[in-house]
């Protein structure tokens, strides 16, 4: 979701949901689909695997399980998924493009079950990767856990933000500033929004029930990036490599949940945790 999408949103909606226990049960199903969905695809992320074939996967799996593709015609975008190899940040276009050994990509889908949303995404190794780029998925992945961390009931969207941003600053890396995480539940994007930046105390105050993404995306050089001709892709404009990887949480009482936790322990891919 772009920053400029995210104000649109905030106006639209003017006031944060709070949902209630049965609600927190509505996004555990859909966020256990979406988590399914990335397991299953791990083995056909491969040398060689077109990623229009990965998106097809996705949507078979996706009707399979009951659920619907929401990201499909979604404003104009006629995939199920997102993929977005080595230097696209976000919202690369599954076609004829096919990954190649050594290749870094996040996977980015959204299910909906019975009307709710789950929304993830996580980075996948193609073969052998170099250890630049699995030390950037590692600091990507350490990011979350630090946003995810920070989140509290009392506290602010800032805290998450910062957290994330001094982390991944302090490992020489970038925090992507024009896409944000975003509010979700009975609605694909609503508020609040979520930077991957800023200043802790700042932003809206966490209170149990509030639903959310985190999905930071970290640049191994700067963190500008350019949107491409097809509306779409987003991607570093020093050509350095992205990663990203997103869950889905709802504020408790004492912290919070995740809603998109892979069922088999395969958030982080094996090939990249080596």
């Amino acid at each position: 979701m772009t920053t400029t999408d995210a104000a649109v949103s905030r106006r639209r909606t003017n006031e944060i949901k709070l949902h209630t226990a049965e609600d927190f049960a509505g996004m555990r199903a859909a966020g256990k689909v979406a988590a399914e969905c990335l397991d299953m695809l791990i083995p056909h992320v491969v040398p060689g695997a077109l990623t229009d074939d990965l998106d097809k996967l996705v949507f078979e799996f996706t009707l399979d399980n009951g659920a619907l593709p929401a990201c499909l015609f979604y404003r104009g975008y006629g995939k199920t998924t997102c993929i977005s190899p080595n230097h696209i940040v976000c919202h690369g276009i599954p076609g004829e493009r096919v990954l190649r050994e050594g290749d870094i990509v996040n996977i980015d889908v959204t299910m909906v079950v019975d009307g709710w949303y789950g929304d993830s995404s996580r980075m996948f190794g193609v073969g052998e990767v170099s250890p630049r780029a699995k030390r950037l998925v590692d600091v990507t992945y350490e990011a979350l856990e630090r946003g995810i961390a920070a989140v509290k009931p009392g506290g602010h969207t800032g805290d998450i933000g910062a957290a994330i941003q001094a982390y991944v600053e302090s490992m020489r890396c970038s925090v992507v500033r024009d896409f944000c995480g975003h509010g979700l539940g009975r609605d694909f994007h609503t508020a609040p929004n979520i930077l991957h930046f800023g200043q802790a105390g700042t932003g809206e105050r966490l209170r149990p029930g509030m639903f959310f993404t985190i999905e930071p995306m970290v640049n191994l050089g700067k963190y500008p990036v350019k949107l491409l001709a097809d509306g779409w892709t987003a991607v570093t404009r020093d050509k350095s490599l992205s990663a990203q990887c997103e869950h889905s949480i709802g504020v408790t009482e004492t912290g919070c949940e995740v809603f998109t936790l892979s069922p088999a322990g395969l958030f982080k891919p094996p090939i990249l945790s080596t």
